[in-house]
């Protein structure tokens, strides 16, 4: 398996995980939604970390891109459900 193959299937696993773990923080989900939440999750939390100047105390990098993920995938759905009310 080529080595670009291998990063797009540990970065859908780590979007799915953290979509799965936001959605047991804040309720709801399923395998699609977890994923596409997760996965824009982790380009927002990595933004808005980034944007904030934080940097995770957190020495495994697969553990700190998990965590940056479901930072990320949480703000995706408070805004998702801010604009739908």
């Amino acid at each position: 398996m080529s080595p670009e193959i291998t990063s797009l299937l540990i970065f859908l696993g780590i979007g799915l995980l953290a979509g799965w773990i936001a959605s047991l923080i804040l309720g709801g989900g399923g395998l699609l939604r977890n994923l596409i939440v997760g996965v824009i999750g982790s380009v927002v939390g990595g933004y808005v970390l980034t944007l904030a100047k934080v940097e995770l105390p957190i020495g495994n990098a697969l553990v700190s891109q998990i965590v940056t993920a479901t930072i990320g995938a949480i703000v995706v759905i408070l805004v998702a459900r801010v604009i739908v009310k």
